[in-house]
């Protein structure tokens, strides 16, 4: 019975855990998708869907991908603590969040590659893929350091 009852409790720990790393790690990537909507003329979503555009939608996937690395990175160096993991998501998630919207701004000013004027080109722009690989190794550098 002792047994039983253990597992029991170890899958229901489990199963909430697995359920309350979910709800934070997409609350932070929808953070990240805000975060380049507000770096972006319009509403990105609008962009993406109805317009199409390939430079809108390379960078806020690569961005959301970022962002992704950060949450997996923190969930695995949490070492089963639950609420201490929970808390190193949310810190790390926001601060890849940050590093990415400081990254954008860096390549802007030093590069001279503007995502407000990308976002308004219709077709495919290299300095879009730059962006888009910079901010998915910007996810990448930050998810190394968390672990």
């Amino acid at each position: 019975m002792n047994t039983t009852t253990s597992i029991v409790d170890v899958l229901t720990h489990g199963a909430l855990a697995i359920l309350a790393y979910a709800i934070l790690g997409v609350l932070l990537l929808v953070a990240g998708f805000y975060v380049i909507d507000l770096a972006t003329p319009g509403r990105l979503s609008k962009i993406i869907r109805t317009d199409r555009n390939p430079n809108a939608t390379v960078l806020a996937a690569s961005s959301v991908a970022g962002v992704g690395l950060v949450v997996a990175a923190s969930i695995w160096s949490s070492g089963g603590a639950l609420r201490e993991g929970l808390l190193a998501t949310l810190v790390f998630g926001l601060v890849g969040i940050a590093v990415q919207t400081l990254g954008m701004v860096a390549f802007d000013k030093v590069a001279g590659i503007s995502v407000r004027e990308l976002v308004r080109e219709t077709t495919l722009q290299p300095a879009a893929v730059l962006l888009g690989v910079t901010h998915f190794f910007i996810g990448l550098i930050t998810a190394v350091a968390v672990i």
